[in-house]
């Protein structure tokens, strides 16, 4: 229901507020159709006052039990100047031809009605003589920033997201002086809840692991853009560590096999692994808190309120030393193989030690004297993955309390953030538990990031997290993996549900991905949701995402993007997307076991036709081996690259165009490839020698051509990432442990022995070029070789011999220094269409190629007689 109500501001004059139900751009008349009715104007309204809307009831009872911190975030916020001039940058670095054409202004809560808001106002002097011809005002830098971002997305038509998904598309902004007019009274946004909370715990390590400051002030400005105001600061946090463990008598040389490696101190931190890809050298703790000191000056001087670590219990073995009479626990091997003690089995301090409080408190007394301030909110998740030993609510309750105690002796006005992981996955913790550890600490002490909402909402079964603040999160993506995905009817409309239900105890919104650049429309989608109070119309809004992402409409690929949208970003399965494609996440099994009697004969004999079914013959297999996710018809996404080829000539141009179709034609062809997989298969069950040796080959043409399909964008690259491990390194053997830590987290992860491979192997996988060619080709080729030697030669597949061989090929490749393009090449277009008549036209169409041939199966040139394009001219 709209409440009404009157309102003076003396900056904004007739300020019409849309509490926010619609984009205004719809309704602009040089815009799409007018969708929606039209919101009054000022006309209707008094001349000493504007006639307002907003919604009843967008404050939850969770936003009152943190309204003390909320004062006191206004209160200790960067002055004005310093949030209009870091938001002036954000601008600059975006659009830089239109310095000029925006004012901003940092306005109180109280001109906002209380809530934090951005307001968007035509300028008195509209351009005239250069002056500026729209102002945005907020109350921070964030609010003036997400301001801007919504004008130019609402009224411009523009597109914003990161480099590696296409970048943005601002051809749509008229030049400066041309800007569109919003509605004479001017436009309100209101946040329905105060936070926008952004990363997750071990985004540290699969995203941001390489980055330098560069790459950190585009995704600082990408989250003031986004309206993020509550970021997790993680960076830099084992130089804090080595001061304070030096103040309780551990020596450096005692922390050399505590922290992990840079790409795996995500795991370190939480106490699953130690010195896994370390030592770290002395400079890596200078350069990252160096770093982390420009990360929070930025996040501060834009108004955000950075999140920063709390002691969650793990300590280095030393301690057990220093302190004998500790209750100290050495935890259980978490996935290494046979518990290799150099790796597994860290250290826990107990929570109701007197110690725990010692330490917790010395860490964030540190980091705020390290830092200059602080925003009161700290992480801590010392339960993640880590039951505790006893189910008594009681001793529950006390190990709750004194983790909270650790950070409240550090800082008065402590706040505990936690992520609610534990509660989806732990059978421990029934209600009596979670209930006791949530009611441990003060109301509105603790707040709960319901980490999974969009696919399994804790919420709804915890009655509200029992009375306790949460945060309705988007978790979306695991370990980076690149994969067509999302739930996009559930992210329009989840939070919305969550807020409005009774006794709602929800204060924010927020993005918990393990790897971002990935998915952009999920993103864009999510980060619109931090400012909407009502559901929003999804097929109404995919409609008009099209022509802001790529700057043109094209009937063609709006029906593709509807298609999109009923398929690989309508998943209601409730099933994790962790990317379990046959290519990136080859499976170690025998191929006799692979139950392919099972299957319905017609699912066997159209493995490789148009119509498959919407349940994948892959999810009958039984569980030893991991099944590719399917949740939609892949002929209906076969049809929507079709259709997305056919726009190509209009719209080959714009690099989000071209980041859109390498990663559906990608995702097509690697569900093809998993089917020509089981066909290999089928043949090798049915000991069919020449097919077995026919499909392999096929499926090593596949893997190396989508290599060079990759190789067209640049968000597809393997070099970068193992570049930029690279450009950090100080010295020669610096650069080979770094470039060791990227090339591990991406394939092995853990350790391995020579026949037994990491229990995480792939499970940090990427479609990047470079990858495929020179990792997961050859390791399926291996295993290929073995299938056909064991049909010509008459005996069972040499299980051990394949995995002492692909596990070699994986250790070597860890260690090799091979160099990876970081420049894309290549025309996307031509390729994609040249990979969609090869394979997915009529993919049974190879079925008459087969024929006896004497050449061994291998990773060389894909090109068979097939072929009916020159691969030379798709560069």
């Amino acid at each position: 229901m709209l409440g009404f109500f009157n309102f003076k501001n003396p900056h904004l004059h007739g300020l019409s507020i849309l509490g926010f139900l619609v984009p205004p751009w719809i309704l602009h008349p040089c815009r799409s159709p007018r969708l929606f009715p039209s919101f009054p104007s000022s006309s209707s309204s008094s001349s000493s006052s504007s006639s307002l809307f907003s919604i009843a009831g967008s404050s939850t009872l969770g936003v009152d039990h943190i309204s003390r911190l909320l004062q006191i975030h206004d209160r200790e916020r960067a002055p004005p100047s310093i949030q209009v001039a870091a938001a002036y940058g954000v601008r600059r670095r975006l659009m830089p031809s239109h310095s000029s054409s925006f004012l901003f202004e940092i306005v109180s809560k109280e001109e906002c009605g209380g809530e934090s808001c951005f307001m968007i106002s035509n300028h008195a002097s509209s351009g005239r003589g250069g002056a500026a011809e729209i102002r945005i005002a907020g109350v921070s830098g964030v609010e003036i920033s997400a301001g801007l971002h919504w004008y130019l997305k609402h009224w411009c038509g523009a597109h914003i997201s990161w480099d590696k998904t296409g970048g943005i598309q601002l051809s749509s902004v008229p030049r400066p002086g041309f800007l569109p007019r919003v509605e004479a009274a001017g436009v309100l946004v209101r946040r329905p809840v105060p936070w926008n909370y952004y990363q997750n715990a071990v985004t540290s390590s699969y995203t941001f692991a390489w980055w330098d400051w560069n790459r950190w002030e585009k995704e600082i400005d990408w989250m003031a853009l986004q309206g993020v105001n509550l970021p997790l600061a993680f960076t830099g946090q084992e130089a804090i560590w080595k001061k304070v463990f030096q103040l309780f008598n551990i020596s450096s040389s005692d922390l050399t096999d505590f922290f992990g490696g840079p790409a795996f101190l995500a795991w370190s931190r939480m106490g699953n692994l130690h010195g896994w890809g370390g030592p770290l050298p002395e400079s890596w703790f200078d350069q990252q808190l160096f770093l982390q000191k420009k990360i929070l000056n930025r996040m501060y001087e834009l108004g955000m309120t950075p999140v920063l670590p709390a002691f969650s219990g793990n300590i280095p073995a030393a301690l057990r030393n220093r302190f004998p009479s500790a209750k100290i626990t050495r935890l259980g091997n978490w996935f290494t193989v046979g518990n290799d003690p150099r790796w597994c089995c860290t250290y826990l301090l107990d929570a109701t030690d007197p110690l725990f409080v010692e330490i917790g408190k010395t860490f964030i007394r540190q980091q705020i004297k390290e830092y200059g301030r602080s925003g009161h909110i700290y992480n801590c998740d010392t339960f993640d993955e880590n039951t505790p030993p006893l189910d008594d609510p009681e001793y529950i309750s006390s190990l709750g309390a004194a983790i909270y105690k650790a950070m409240q002796s550090g800082d008065d006005e402590a706040v505990w953030l936690m992520q609610g992981w534990l509660f989806s996955y732990d059978p421990f913790w029934k209600p009596p538990q979670m209930k006791a550890l949530l009611h441990s600490v003060p109301i509105g002490k603790l707040i709960v990031l319901d980490l999974f909402a969009e696919v399994k909402p804790i919420w709804i079964t915890s009655e509200q997290f029992y009375g306790v603040p949460y945060i309705w999160c988007m978790l979306h993506n695991f370990a980076g993996n690149i994969e067509m995905y999302g739930v996009l009817d559930a992210i329009a409309s989840g939070p919305v549900e969550a807020r409005k239900s009774e006794n709602s105890t929800m204060v924010g919104v927020g993005m918990s991905m393990e790897g971002i650049e990935q998915n952009p429309v999920v993103y864009d989608l999510m980060a619109e949701m931090a400012f909407q109070h009502e559901k929003l119309d999804v097929k109404m809004w995919i409609g008009l995402y099209p022509k802001r992402r790529y700057g043109k409409v094209h009937s063609l690929i709006q029906e593709s993007w509807n298609i999109l949208y009923h398929t690989v970003y309508n998943c209601t399965d409730g099933a994790y997307d962790k990317n379990r494609d046959v290519i990136v996440a080859f499976p170690d099994i025998d191929p006799s076991l692979i139950p392919l009697a099972e299957m319905p004969s017609s699912e066997k004999l159209g493995l490789l036709k148009h119509e498959v079914s919407r349940r994948s013959p892959l999810k009958d297999l039984r569980d030893s081996y991991q099944k590719p996710h399917i949740w939609y018809s892949t002929a209906d996404v076969i049809h929507a690259l079709k259709l997305f080829l056919a726009s190509g000539d209009e719209l080959s141009a714009s690099s989000t165009y071209r980041y859109d179709l390498v990663d559906l034609t990608r995702q097509a062809l690697a569900k093809y490839a998993n089917q020509v997989f089981l066909k290999i298969i089928e043949a090798y069950q049915l000991k069919n020698v020449l097919e077995v040796t026919f499909y392999s080959q096929l499926f090593l043409n596949l893997v190396k051509d989508m290599d060079t399909l990759l190789a067209c964008h640049d968000g597809f690259l393997l070099g970068p990432w193992l570049e930029s491990s690279k450009q950090l390194a100080q010295n020669l053997e610096q650069e080979k442990q770094y470039e060791w830590n990227a090339r591990t987290q991406i394939t092995m992860w853990f350790d391995n022995t020579e026949e037994e491979a990491s229990l995480l192997r792939d499970y940090g996988n990427k479609y990047w070029s470079g990858l495929l060619s020179d990792y997961y080709c050859p390791r399926a080729a291996i295993y290929f070789k073995y299938l056909i030697e064991s049909l010509e030669k008459g005996h069972r597949f040499p299980l051990k011999n394949w995995r002492r061989d692909w596990i070699k090929l994986t250790n070597d490749w860890q260690k090799s220094r091979g160099i990876f393009a970081s420049i894309s090449e290549g025309d996307a277009l031509k390729t994609s269409r040249w990979l969609y008549t090869k394979y997915l036209q009529n993919p049974s169409s190879y079925d008459h190629l087969i024929k006896p041939s004497n050449q061994s199966i291998g990773c060389g040139d894909p090109r068979d007689e097939s072929d009916d394009l020159n691969k030379d001219s798709l560069r």
